[in-house]
């Protein structure tokens, strides 16, 4: 009897801290992709998760199957990738357009009456690039990587963002 209440005891404190530790775990890709940890290699289930998207959004995307291109290539790619992303983000932030990273191969938007609409991410010309959400609208498809400026211009065409997307307010003159 005492194995008994001592092996409860041990199945009840390890499901206890298995409990803080998932939560802890649920951090939003949001801050995720500020810090973009979308290594190539990554195994992060929090980034393999489908992600249901309700507002305005630029998903990263870097799939397993980029894993199929060359060592240097990949390389290559991933840090051109990472790279045009964080030129871009003041805009995004700018204009709260949240900025996501995932490895799933699927992504969900959020529709009205608890509908959701697929966007289905394998199977494209590449396994990276970006997706642009509107919920209410198309999305758009941005296979490969996009030097910041043509990425700026596909954000402002989509978005429908000012040429002069400026971060400050501007000041009333008498």
């Amino acid at each position: 009897m005492r194995h008994a209440i001592l092996g409860a005891l041990l199945l009840i404190a390890s499901c206890h801290s298995r409990r803080g530790r998932d939560e802890a775990g649920r951090v939003d890709t949001t801050d995720v992709a500020r810090m973009f940890p979308l290594h190539p290699d990554s195994t992060d289930s929090l980034l393999r998760t489908p992600r249901v998207i309700s507002d305005a959004a630029v998903i990263v995307f870097w799939l397993h199957a980029a894993d199929t291109i060359g060592d240097d290539d990949r390389a290559d790619a991933f840090d051109q990738l990472r790279y045009y992303t964080t030129q871009v983000a003041p805009v995004l932030q700018a204009n709260d357009i949240s900025l996501l990273a995932t490895r799933a191969e699927t992504v969900y938007v959020a529709q009205p009456g608890k509908q959701r609409r697929t966007i289905l991410l394998a199977g494209l010309d590449y396994p990276f690039g970006y997706v642009l959400v509107e919920p209410g609208g198309p999305e758009r498809i941005l296979t490969g990587v996009y030097p910041d400026d043509d990425l700026l211009d596909e954000l402002r065409a989509y978005f429908d963002l000012s040429d002069d997307s400026v971060t400050t307010v501007p000041r009333a003159t008498i």
